[in-house]
């Protein structure tokens, strides 16, 4: 299994180890129903180091991007960033990514771990245009430290205003005393805070001295486990449960970011114009549980009479909510929100309530 560079750190913590996308990353520390309301209330700091980064430059870079991402690039400006997703050509989906712009000839693409390599040889096979890509995903480190009390703990480290980046923008600077720091807003918590890149020998540096700054505002290490939980109460999607190579970003709920201007020719353009106008069999949903019970990855959905609809996509016991909730593909007349469905859970249907995300 491949480390990152905070590795010993997360051993020296007791994290709970297992691999995640071919690394071996810390799960949970303290528990997540703990770690999880850290970072809902307070601050904590994840190691999300695995993820992919990829550059994207040279003078055909927006056209480039213009043709494998469903959203419009042509709309940022320096210092803002984008969510968005590669259209795999049969209506599916390669991967969901963040694209950063830097200049009309330099753009960063941060992709999911888990599809670095994939990523890469789409994005090589699309590449008719000349642009120049450079897989940097093994030279950078990255920490996301979330929650509201994220920017008082940084701002101690930066000369930037941190109160000045809004979401979905980024700034370069300095920060704990290392030059060139990529500091954005985009976080998968929904409780706020920033995601910092660097290169691989300034980790253990920024650690430490991210927890010296917060070691007075009870900041904490934060696991992939509790991730999952913050990402799902803001009803965000994961790559590989909710989204893959066979849903279509229109059926995940994912019509904003894929936009069919005159000016803009991507892949799969016409065939998710006539899924945006007539609609798709299924919908992604998010539901909550009325009866007693947890959703779980796979479960099956079924309507009232018992006849399985669909399945579970993500699933859990809401910290903030203290009741289960989840997001599954059900027909799109049941996806509306006040539509009751059910869980199988061991021969028993338990009642849910399909409602809006996100959760809280």
């Amino acid at each position: 299994m491949f480390k990152t560079y905070f590795h010993a750190i997360h051993l020296s913590y007791g994290a709970k180890m297992a691999e995640f996308a071919g690394f071996d990353m810390p799960i949970e520390y303290s528990g997540i129903k703990d770690e999880h309301l850290t970072v809902r209330h307070g601050v904590g700091v994840f190691d999300v180091s695995h993820m992919g980064e990829i550059w994207v430059k040279g003078p055909s870079a927006l056209a480039f991007l213009q043709k494998i991402t469903t959203n419009d690039v042509a709309v940022l400006q320096p210092g803002q960033a984008q969510y968005s997703c590669f259209p795999n050509g049969k209506g599916g989906i390669v991967d969901d990514l963040l694209v950063y712009f830097f200049s009309s000839e330099k753009y960063l693409l941060v992709v999911n771990a888990a599809n670095v390599d994939k990523d890469w040889n789409w994005l090589v096979a699309c590449n008719d245009l000349g642009a120049d890509l450079e897989n940097a995903s093994g030279r950078i480190s990255q920490l996301a430290v979330q929650g509201p009390k994220a920017l008082e703990v940084l701002q101690k480290l930066t000369n930037l205003d941190l109160a000045g980046i809004k979401y979905y923008t980024f700034e370069v600077g300095e920060m704990a005393g290392v030059k060139d720091v990529i500091v954005s807003a985009t976080g998968y918590t929904g409780a706020g805070g920033f995601e910092l890149y660097f290169y691989n020998e300034h980790a253990e540096g920024i650690w430490k001295a991210i927890f010296e700054a917060g070691k007075d505002l009870g900041i904490k290490p934060i696991g992939l486990a509790a991730r999952d939980t913050l990402r799902l109460e803001m009803g965000f999607c994961l790559y590989g449960n909710d989204i893959d190579g066979t849903t279509s970003p229109i059926e995940a709920g994912l019509g904003w970011i894929t936009k069919f201007n005159d000016g803009k020719q991507f892949i799969d353009k016409e065939l998710l114009w006539q899924q945006k106008k007539q609609g798709t069999p299924n919908r992604l949903c998010g539901f909550e549980m009325i009866d007693r019970g947890i959703p779980r990855h796979d479960y099956e959905i079924a309507d009232e009479t018992g006849n399985v609809i669909g399945r579970v996509t993500s699933g859990t016991q809401s910290p903030i909510l203290e009741k289960g909730i989840g997001m599954g593909y059900v027909p799109a007349d049941l996806a509306k929100p006040g539509s009751e469905i059910y869980l199988v859970v061991r021969n028993k249907l338990l009642k849910a309530k399909v409602v809006k995300m996100p959760f809280i």
